[in-house]
């Protein structure tokens, strides 16, 4: 530390030096630059004082100028006095005056000329002058602004590079003040770590000769009292049972329950596709309503029809599973042999996928071969052959590796415990996969929807179903995002080491050993809880006699009002079945009602036919002769056993049908109570063994079998309330039922009488038309 120390110190002083030289040149070059500022002052000055030199000469330049041009003006208005004079005296005077005139006149001319020589030259002075003098001052303003400009960013440079040194110093010495406090607090840290450390070897010291002692106990124990040793030998040693890790046991609970929900929002999205998929085929594109479906989509809706004998089996063997792994057992790939179940229900839906993977791609070509898909439309249907072939790669690559992980439990040595960790990788990666298929299929099918409403043939139900199958699409991507991504959250735990392994062992464990290891563990558990368990307090003979009698009371009364529910359901039934044929009553009731409706208003249109004068021609061709012939009847009678003959041939058909989808909606209903009730046994077989245990236990605690025999009359009456309801309920409905069958009696009875007052009226009608 020291040395660090020193050498950082001569670093600061280095540095330190190379900045004050810095600074010793900045300071010469500002003083050599104020220098020449100064010089280049002087020199201003000088030039400003030839300048007001060379003005002064200008303005007395210019004074004479003005003189002189003020003399010429006057000496111009002499010669043209003069001019005006010789002219005058031209005519008075001989030739010698002119003569002089004429000497005087060239001398002035002479005169004139040299001085507006002069002049000019003068004005050529002055300008040329005035040019060089305002070029110079040009000059040097320019020069003063740059060396203003140079001298305000050397100052400012200066300025700066002082202010940093200044800093660069206080913070320099405040590193050094901080460094040498920390130097003194490192030196005193490295006293007691020294004193620490010495007083950890005296402390090693000691234990060692502890340990070494204990060692030697140890094994002059096991020399003397072990008979052999169980953990050299692998067998043997796999039925000890090992070290109990609660966390990982409960690590392991928590992920198989999560799971288990995850799979539980799973399964009901695949029964959703497959169901509106399997309606779709009879939808699109022939609608069975309308024409019959082709061979293959009546195949292809077949094999979906099965979809949940494959897809519920996945949740009941997860839910096993997980049920399966409790706080007290041991979870790994060896012991988890309902993994193996669920690996055969995987399989077996892989298999149904495989199977139905033809149908879907020859369904998709059957609708790419309709006249109305657009090319739009067969373009999708590629890209969804293509979704739906790598979906269903990834669910085969996600069942090869669930088939992997299902080995051990069976077959220990065909998945070594170092490729666990790999399988655990590769099936995260394939269900993302999976994840990514199902999004395409998703976008593709929400596509080509788009593009079949527009469609001019395109019906509701068709709008609907595609509307079904995207909303089971979409939960169906959100479960396999949820999947993928808690089991990638939890792949650190699936590729961790197993949490079990016996002691002094490397081997795993075996399903046949695991399976008596647990017998080991439970035994020894109920040998400690036995040993832990505090002797229960005694009870006196006539206290338990009293609930003796009272346990006795209680079966006879619970007996009782079993009988009485059984003989209320009996009587619920006989409600149910009286319904039923009431119901069948009010059905044949009301076709009646609409044939002799029907009937009336064939009747109506003959009676207005035959008033007019114009029968119809079913009459016409019914009739074997014509009508007023002695001994024939007329055509309305013959048209009315026609009639009556066809109604009755319908009604009988329509009883026939009417009764046989009755039967078939009851044999329905009874497979689904037969399925109902064989739950309802279940739950009731499991409720009576749970009925058992608390038996068992009402034997020792009276006061909780008190508060379940209130829980129980409290449960009876409410059954016996519920009971009442509806049987009350049932009777209303009866009553109603009867009331509405006496009024479609009486309306019935109605139409009757009014049907024969048209008879009547229409015979009477006839009888006047055969007298005419």
């Amino acid at each position: 530390m020291a040395a660090d120390l020193q050498s950082k110190y001569t670093k600061l002083a280095q540095e330190y030096s190379k900045l004050r030289a810095q600074n010793q040149v900045l300071k010469k070059a500002v003083v050599d630059e104020q220098g020449s500022s100064a010089s280049l002052k002087e020199q201003l000055k000088q030039r400003e004082q030839s300048l007001r030199k060379v003005e002064q000469e200008m303005d007395s330049l210019s004074f004479r100028n003005q003189q002189l041009a003020k003399r010429v003006e006057l000496l111009q208005e002499e010669l043209a006095a003069g001019e005006v004079r010789g002219k005058r005296g031209k005519q008075k005077a001989g030739d010698s005056p002119s003569q002089q005139g004429l000497q005087h006149q060239t001398v002035f001319d002479e005169d004139l000329q040299k001085k507006i020589e002069e002049n000019e030259r003068l004005h050529i002075q002055f300008f040329e002058a005035d040019e060089q003098h305002r070029r110079q001052e040009a000059q040097l303003k320019e020069r003063l602004e740059v060396l203003e400009r140079d001298a305000g960013q050397h100052q400012a440079v200066v300025d700066g590079l002082t202010h940093k040194y200044m800093e660069t110093i206080e913070r320099l010495q405040n590193d050094r003040a901080k460094l040498e406090v920390k130097s003194q607090t490192l030196e005193r840290e490295a006293k007691d770590c020294r004193l620490r450390t010495d007083e950890c070897q005296q402390q090693l010291k000691r234990f060692q000769a502890e340990l070494s002692q204990q060692l030697e106990e140890s094994v002059s124990i096991i020399q003397e009292k072990v008979p052999f040793n169980d953990t050299k030998h692998s067998q043997f040693n796999t039925l000890n049972v090992p070290p109990h890790n609660r966390r990982h046991q409960l690590k392991a609970r928590d992920v198989a329950g999560q799971a288990l929900g995850l799979v539980q929002d799973l399964v009901p999205a695949l029964l959703n596709l497959h169901t509106y998929s399997e309606q779709r085929a009879h939808i699109y594109p022939r609608d069975s309503a309308l024409e019959p479906v082709s061979p293959l989509n009546q195949r292809f809706s077949q094999h979906l029809h099965e979809n949940a004998a494959y897809v519920r089996p996945l949740e009941d063997g997860l839910l096993r599973l997980f049920e399966s792994i409790t706080e007290h057992t041991v979870t790994t790939l060896e012991t988890t042999v309902k993994l193996k179940d669920f690996s055969d229900h995987f399989t077996s839906y892989t298999r149904f996928l495989q199977k139905i993977l033809p149908y879907q791609l020859k369904s998709l070509d059957e609708e790419c071969e309709s006249p109305l898909c657009t090319s739009a439309l067969t373009a999708k249907n590629r890209e969804l052959q293509a979704d739906m072939r790598r979906m269903t790669a990834a669910f085969e690559k996600l069942q090869t590796y669930i088939s992997l992980l299902a080995l051990p439990s069976t077959r220990p040595e065909a998945l070594p415990r170092s490729s666990c960790s790999a399988v655990f990788t590769q099936l995260a990666a394939c269900l993302h996969g999976l994840q990514d298929s199902v999004k395409d299929v998703s976008k593709h099918y929400s596509q080509k929807a788009t593009l079949e409403q527009e469609l001019p043939t395109v019906t509701q139900k068709l709008r609907t179903t595609n509307e079904c199958i995207l909303s089971s699409l979409g939960s169906l991507t959100n479960s396999t995002g949820k999947i993928a991504t808690f089991f990638s959250n939890n792949l650190d735990f699936f590729t961790a080491p197993a949490g079990y392994r016996p002691r002094g062992g490397r081997a795993g464990i075996d399903p046949l050993q695991a399976e008596a290891m647990l017998q080991n563990k439970s035994r020894a558990a109920a040998y400690i809880l036995a040993l832990r368990k505090p002797q229960p307090e005694t009870v006196p003979y006539s206290q338990a006699l009293s609930n003796r009698r009272v346990l006795t009371s209680s079966t006879e009364s619970r007996e009782g009002l079993t009988q009485q529910v059984q003989q209320s359901q009996e009587k619920i039934a006989r409600l149910e079945q009286e319904k039923e044929h009431w119901l069948l009553e009010a059905q044949l009731g009301r076709i009646r009602l609409e044939k002799e409706s029907q009937r009336i208003a064939e009747l109506e249109g003959q009676l207005s036919a035959a008033l007019t004068g114009q029968p119809p021609p079913t009459a016409a061709q019914d009739a074997p002769a014509p009508p007023g012939q002695d001994g024939e009847e007329p055509p309305e009678l013959g048209l009315k056993e026609t009639t009556s003959a066809a109604s009755l041939a319908g009604d009988e058909q329509s009883r026939e049908q009417l009764i046989k989808t009755h039967y078939m909606a009851r044999v329905a209903d009874l497979t689904a109570q037969l399925q109902v009730a064989d739950s309802k046994a279940v739950h009731f077989h499991a409720e009576c063994r749970a009925l058992a245990k608390r038996l068992a236990l009402a034997e020792k605690s009276r006061e909780t079998l008190t508060e379940e025999l209130k829980a129980a009359a409290q449960n009876i009456s409410r059954l016996q309330d519920e009971l009442t309801t509806t049987k009350r309920s049932y009777e209303d409905q009866l009553s109603m039922m009867s009331d509405h069958l006496c009024s479609m009696n009486e309306t019935l009875s109605r139409q009757r009488e009014e049907i024969d007052t048209l008879k009547m009226g229409s015979k009477g009608n006839a009888k006047k038309n055969k007298s005419r």
